[in-house]
């Protein structure tokens, strides 16, 4: 056997070889062994953050006053700023029996 002969059949090992690790049977990665999904929970969660750039809403938007923007805009600037009003949201008014919720009654 010369070595020609022996170097081209090397060269043919070599090249099979290369091939046959890049064929698939379609279910993955073939160097990684990954799955043809792999990375999908992550698509998903990305797309669920983007913003419709066109969105549609059910009820049309409230009338907005450019006017009082500005007013409200120089009264933060001036440091004169309206304070809301206190509202309550319950009246409820309750009492202490004295025992944590932690201690066992005996």
């Amino acid at each position: 056997m010369s070595i020609e002969t022996m170097r081209n059949g090397l060269m043919l090992g070599a090249a099979a070889a290369l091939l046959a690790g890049c064929a698939t049977d379609g279910q993955g990665d073939p160097v990684l062994g990954w799955a043809d999904t792999f990375g999908e929970a992550n698509k998903q969660a990305i797309a669920a953050q983007v913003i419709d750039p066109h969105p549609v809403y059910d009820t049309a938007l409230a009338p907005a006053s450019g006017d009082h923007a500005a007013q409200a805009i120089t009264r933060y600037r001036t440091d004169k700023v309206k304070k809301p009003e206190r509202l309550t949201t319950s009246s409820v008014a309750g009492s202490s029996s004295g025992t944590s919720a932690t201690t066992p009654n005996q």
